[in-house]
C-alpha cells in the first residue's frame, strides 16, 4: 500500500483538510446529540414541530405525496420496532437461551427492553422528516399520484400492522412500557418498641 491510500490521509501521512473538516463536524453533531439526551420532551416537541412544518409545506405545495407516504411507512416501521421487545418471545418459546419476558405473576421482574430504544427512535424519526423535507425542494420527487388512495392504503396498513402487534402483545403478555419494579408495602409500623 502506497502513501496516501488510507481514507482521509494526504500524501504526507497527515489527515487531509476535507477529512478533518468532516471529522470535526461529526464530533460537533455527536456532542449536540449527547447534550440533548436527557431532554426527552423537548426533543419530541421539536420533532413534532418539524413534522407540522413539513405537513404545512406539503399542503401548500400540493405535491410530494409519495415522499409523504414513504415517510409515513418509515415512521410506522420505527414505531413497530419501538413497541417490540428486543428478544422476540415467539422465537424464545422453544429455547432457553437468555432472558425472556415474565409470563406469570410469580416470576421475577424483568424490564421491557425495546428492539429500538427511544433515543434512536427519535433520532431516526427526526432524520426521516429532514430527509423528506429536503426531498420537497426537488421536483424529481414530485411524482403525480391520486393521494386519497395512498391515504386509504396507509390507514389500512396501519390498522393491520397494529392489530398484529397488539395480538402479539396479548399472546406473550407484555406491555411495551415499564415504569420500574412493582413496590410492595409491608406491615405498617405501629410505633411499639420491645422492652427487654
Amino acid at each position: 500500500m502506497s502513501e496516501g491510500d488510507s481514507i482521509g490521509e494526504s500524501v504526507h501521512g497527515k489527515p487531509s483538510v476535507v477529512y478533518r473538516f468532516f471529522s470535526r463536524l461529526g464530533q460537533i453533531y455527536q456532542s449536540w446529540l449527547d447534550k440533548s439526551t436527557p431532554y426527552t420532551a423537548v426533543r419530541w416537541i421539536v420533532t413534532l414541530g418539524l413534522s407540522f412544518i413539513y405537513m404545512i409545506r406539503v399542503y401548500l405545495l400540493q405535491g410530494w405525496y409519495i415522499v409523504t407516504y414513504a415517510l409515513g411507512i418509515y415512521h410506522l416501521n420505527l414505531f413497530i420496532a419501538f413497541l417490540s421487545p428486543k428478544v422476540d418471545p415467539s422465537l424464545m418459546e422453544d429455547s432457553d437461551d437468555g432472558p425472556s419476558l415474565p409470563t406469570r405473576q410469580n416470576e421475577e421482574f424483568r424490564p421491557f427492553i425495546r428492539r429500538l430504544p427511544e433515543f434512536k427512535f427519535w433520532h431516526s424519526a427526526t432524520k426521516g422528516i429532514l430527509v423528506a423535507m429536503t426531498c420537497t425542494f426537488f421536483e424529481a420527487f414530485n411524482v403525480p399520484v391520486f393521494w386519497p388512495i395512498l391515504v386509504m392504503y396507509f390507514i389500512m396498513l396501519f390498522c393491520i400492522t397494529m392489530k398484529r402487534q397488539i395480538k402479539h402483545m396479548i399472546k406473550y403478555r407484555y406491555i411495551p412500557f415499564t415504569h420500574g419494579k412493582r413496590k410492595y408495602k409491608g406491615k405498617e409500623d405501629v410505633g411499639k418498641t420491645f422492652a427487654s
